[in-house]
């Protein structure tokens, strides 16, 4: 038995046959076409790409549709999963779009009879650090993605955690800096305007315009970019202010760490975007905050802190098993 699952974004459509073992043994990918004048007309030409991709995938592994259990959805935005419903989605332009409806009709037309399921893609790809990936063998995680803002998914006994109204979680929204930098969700201080590629970047911007001998200038200078890299290359090489940088990073990264230690107690936290690439120079001055702010007793067992290891392909398997968590 196999699985198809897509992770649909603002640029690229990626999808993937997934076997048993939670591997991805096939991908295939496309752009995503957000073209049309109403939310139903993207929609639909979304879920047109989106069908043409499953039919390619049954078609190039010589694949029958009764050898695939579901096809999941990871897609950006406020995801009713229980209607199937894309209640809202700035990064795809839709608005109370019934994708599983819609999906599940397209493919019907081309003679293919599966089940469709949607959720939010950071949801997606925390179950699929769950199944295959950093979290490995926990029943409760959470899974924090520190990109362009902060993207979280909490699992609970296994299984997604979205609230009463199927929304949640939106942990880059708690406040850790009250009435601070302004965030793009309207509020101010939240923990996303500082633990973010973005927000690093706006303090080593900051940081290097209060002290342009900093090293961090000459490496923005040899790449033509600012980017959160350049603060830990920087730290390396010896320059005193990337350092300040990044250990007021690590504070606020690590003050909204703890808090979630604290909401959810969970087993892992995984940690991903592309800033987790440091590894251990990003993890070890974090678990040295995280002990000292988690409450908790002197023989408690301690969450884990980790690095996804999935990457992309989280996403594409935690849609892939989506159907497990009815």
């Amino acid at each position: 038995m196999y699985y198809i699952g897509i992770d649909l974004g603002g640029t690229n459509i990626s999808a993937g046959l997934v076997d048993e073992n939670k591997t991805i043994v096939y991908k295939k990918s496309c752009k995503t076409p957000i073209i049309g004048e109403t939310s139903d007309e993207r929609g639909n030409n979304i879920c047109d790409s989106m069908c043409n991709i499953v039919c390619h995938i049954l078609e190039e592994n010589n694949i029958d549709y009764n050898q695939i259990k579901c096809v999941g959805v990871g897609s950006p935005g406020t995801i009713n999963h229980t209607t199937g419903v894309i209640e809202y989605s700035n990064n795809i332009a839709l608005v109370d779009f019934p994708m599983k409806k819609v999906m599940e009709e397209k493919l019907k037309e081309k003679s293919i009879q599966l089940s469709v399921y949607i959720e939010n893609d950071a949801n997606a790809a925390a179950l699929g650090e769950l199944k295959a990936g950093g979290a490995s063998g926990a029943k409760d995680a959470a899974v924090i993605t520190l990109g362009t803002g902060v993207g979280s998914g909490v699992i609970i006994d296994g299984k997604i955690y979205s609230g009463f109204n199927e929304i949640g979680v939106e942990l880059g929204h708690i406040v850790i800096e009250y009435n601070g930098r302004q965030c793009t969700c309207g509020r101010k201080g939240c923990w996303e305007a500082y633990a973010s590629a973005t927000g690093l970047i706006e303090s080593i911007k900051q940081a290097i315009k209060d002290n342009p001998e900093s090293l961090m200038n000459k490496l923005i200078e040899q790449t033509g970019e600012v980017n959160a890299k350049i603060a830990f290359d920087a730290r390396d090489m010896g320059d005193k202010v990337a350092e300040q940088v990044l250990n007021q990073y690590f504070d606020y990264l690590g003050c909204g760490l703890a808090n979630v230690v604290n909401a959810f107690m969970p087993e892992v936290i995984c940690i991903g975007g592309g800033i987790s690439a440091q590894g251990e120079k990003l993890l070890e001055p974090l678990r040295k905050i995280i002990s000292q702010e988690v409450f908790s007793g002197e023989n408690t067992p301690r969450t884990k802190l980790t690095c996804c290891t999935l990457g992309n392909d989280a996403g594409i398997i935690g849609a892939a098993m989506l159907a497990n968590q009815d």
